[in-house]
């Protein structure tokens, strides 16, 4: 969506509120699925949104066709904005078959369960069985110094008070424009993942640990990549798995699993932006965030899961990065 169509959510609530009202309607419609507005109506759409927001003048609003609703006695009007060579997804409203009433109104599915929105299938974890009655989906960029804050402080927390109540899967999402050997990290965790999932957290904890040292005094992408490479080696080695097939995964370098993750999260419903983001039972929580929050929101979701939450702890001290010594060591 445009910047500047933003102002549309506010929007969205005072038309709704507004306008959701009983009001009778008399004589033959003006407003018909398939029949294009007239140019009046059409205008007092275009100035109504215009005066409800902030929509710059420069923007050109574009009223489409109305068509069938499931709302009795009203159209939906698909509104789109043009700015900068640029153009919105389509907006939603309804409109009266009176033409007197524009509104908006959002319709949710609450039929899936919202731990079903994102796919832990097929991904190493850490915690409970995959049966646990939380589940935290953690889209990770191992790049990311926030992602590394997270990593080493907020799921050793986690760990420590739910235990086998919770399960964690992360998702790969890095992101190329900030941060240039994410990708090359992330199919080498991949390659270790495939043969051993405690090589896989081993090599995770590592490389978040030592970000700042990947790439050497070089500071070059280069370096990075022959880091990550023997790091993911030597964790091999240490595994016991099978060498030649790890070696021949990381020497491929086959990015196809992590593309995947990253179209995952970029499409609809998720739309992912930043990391790192972790989905509670479901719930979106943005960013680092204080432990006491997260606490709150797993509580939540095993009780509505009909489980007891632990005691609540006392506030954690400062906790070293896990996996202080170098994988394969």
């Amino acid at each position: 969506m445009l910047y500047g169509v933003r102002p549309l959510q506010s929007l969205a609530l005072a038309v709704a509120l507004a306008a959701l009202g009983c009001h009778a309607q008399t004589g033959a419609p003006i407003v018909e699925p398939g029949v294009k507005l007239s140019p009046d109506l059409a205008r007092r759409v275009e100035v109504m949104i215009r005066s409800r927001s902030d929509v710059s003048a420069d923007y050109v609003i574009a009223v489409g066709e109305p068509t069938k609703s499931d709302v009795p006695g009203y159209a939906q009007i698909v509104v789109t904005f043009t700015g900068d060579g640029r153009t919105s997804r389509p907006v939603p409203f309804l409109l009266s078959s009176d033409g007197k009433t524009l509104a908006q109104f959002n319709k949710f599915d609450l039929s899936q369960d919202p731990r079903d929105k994102v796919s832990a299938t097929g991904r190493p974890a850490r915690g409970g069985p995959p049966n646990a009655p939380v589940l935290i989906v953690g889209f990770d960029d191992l790049e990311c110094p926030f992602c590394a804050q997270m990593n080493a402080t907020l799921f050793p927390a986690i760990l420590n008070r739910y235990k086998d109540q919770v399960r964690i899967v992360y998702r790969d999402f890095p992101l190329e424009d900030l941060h240039p050997w994410a990708k090359h990290a992330a199919v080498d965790a991949n390659c270790l993942a495939a043969a051993s999932t405690e090589g896989y957290w081993n090599f995770i904890d590592y490389v978040h640990a030592h970000a700042a040292d990947m790439a050497g005094p070089e500071k070059t992408q280069a370096k990075a990549n022959q880091s990550l490479d023997k790091i993911a080696l030597d964790e091999g080695t240490r595994q016991k798995v099978d060498q030649a097939a790890l070696v021949a995964c990381v020497l491929k370098q086959d990015d196809a699993g992590v593309k995947a993750s990253e179209m995952l999260a970029e499409a609809d419903p998720l739309r992912l932006e930043s990391a790192p983001i972790i989905f509670i039972n479901g719930e979106k929580v943005i960013g680092v965030v204080p432990i006491e929050t997260i606490y709150r929101i797993i509580d939540g979701a095993l009780t509505a899961a009909g489980q007891t939450p632990p005691p609540t702890p006392p506030l954690p001290a400062a906790q070293p990065a896990p996996a202080s010594t170098k994988p394969g060591n």
